[in-house]
């Protein structure tokens, strides 16, 4: 079952007395015609939005995700108001239809044949499952992914950064691997296995537990994997690392990201520092993370809909990645999961045990 989820006298009086009574009036003239009329600025602001939101003929985007969870919604909310911002005010000109598989494939599939059967202007796909969904369902639709880790890998673009239909771009949040594992030795110098739980159906997850297969054995590091099916299978998954990993690291995985405190409650119990890769983790639990900012993650897909929904043809809209690192941390979580950040690592980063959530967006 799909679940659903969008416009403020005398004549010889001296020529001084003369100058001043023609002085008074013509204030006295001018206040009264000011009174007269309502404030020209506010009101000529008010005619340039309404005239601006009416030449743009009203349009209707269509945004699925594989799961619900805090980064994911994030960046649907930065995508709403980036277009809003440009004119696409939802309610008015704007109709935003939006579904949620729940974690499930076959759903997201569902979901991707029932927007193609609406004919939206465009379909704005989260996630990787759901981008290959929306992808294998149509190929004359518009369709914008984002918040896909490894596009290629997703068989969305070839290497060569070119989409593999003419009627696919998107924005990638495929991460420098290599920042990710110094941040893990930094934080804990004395690691020997990296613990990674992980969803086996979702591509991006299987590319970076291949990257990490390949990276580790070059930092004399071992990976311990274990596969979770279902977002109930990650507290389970996470506590088979007792005694066999001495940190996690996890990073876009949306079983993972919608139970993730189901992982840091076994974590803490089991006194594992989690390493991840985007802000909302921290939030919820993580010790830190390395990653981008999942609102201006948002925002930038955004404007590549809006080039869409404003005429540009999305063959001249290439695909793109967002490669702005943030380091997140807490020293709370730290301490909770067995271990201390560094005093170096705190100068730059984004604490978020001192800020609240809005304030790191």
């Amino acid at each position: 079952m799909l679940t659903s989820t969008v416009s403020h006298t005398v004549f010889n009086l001296n020529k001084f007395k003369l100058a001043l009574g023609a002085t008074a009036l013509g204030s006295a003239m001018m206040l009264v015609g000011c009174a007269d009329k309502p404030e020209q600025p506010q009101a000529d602001t008010t005619t340039d939005t309404t005239s601006e939101q009416a030449e743009k003929p009203a349009k209707t985007v269509a945004i699925t995700q594989i799961v619900e969870h805090p980064s994911l919604d994030d960046i649907r909310r930065g995508i709403v108001d980036e277009l809003a911002d440009n004119g696409y005010q939802e309610g008015q000109n704007l109709t935003v239809h939006f579904q949620s598989a729940q974690g499930n494939t076959a759903t997201a599939g569902q979901i991707a044949k029932q927007f193609v059967g609406d004919k939206p202007d465009a379909i704005v796909a989260l996630s990787t499952p759901s981008a290959q969904s929306v992808v294998a369902a149509t190929t004359t639709i518009p369709v914008i992914y984002t918040a896909v880790s490894d596009p290629v890998a997703a068989k969305l673009i070839d290497e060569n950064n070119k989409p593999i239909q003419s009627n696919v771009t998107g924005l990638s949040s495929q991460l420098p691997l290599e920042p990710q594992l110094d941040l893990i030795q930094k934080i804990v110098p004395n690691a020997n296995t990296i613990g990674y739980v992980y969803s086996p159906g979702e591509a991006n997850s299987v590319s970076l537990l291949n990257h990490l297969k390949e990276a580790l054995p070059k930092r004399g590091l071992k990976l311990l994997d274990i596969p979770a099916n279902r977002p109930t299978d990650i507290g389970m998954a996470t506590r088979s690392l007792e005694g066999r990993a001495d940190v996690i690291y996890t990073s876009m995985d949306n079983n993972v990201a919608s139970a993730f405190e189901a992982m840091t409650g076994a974590a803490n119990e089991l006194q594992i520092p989690i390493i991840a890769s985007d802000e909302f983790s921290v939030q919820r639990g993580a010790t830190a993370a390395l990653g981008v900012n999942d609102y201006d993650f948002g925002r930038t897909t955004g404007k590549m809909v809006y080039r869409t929904l404003n005429g540009e043809a999305i063959t001249d809209i290439p695909p793109t990645k967002m490669d702005k690192l943030t380091l997140f941390v807490s020293p709370t979580h730290a301490k909770a999961q067995g271990t201390t950040i560094p005093e170096e690592l705190l100068v730059d980063a984004v604490n978020v045990d001192e800020k609240p959530a809005a304030d790191t967006q």
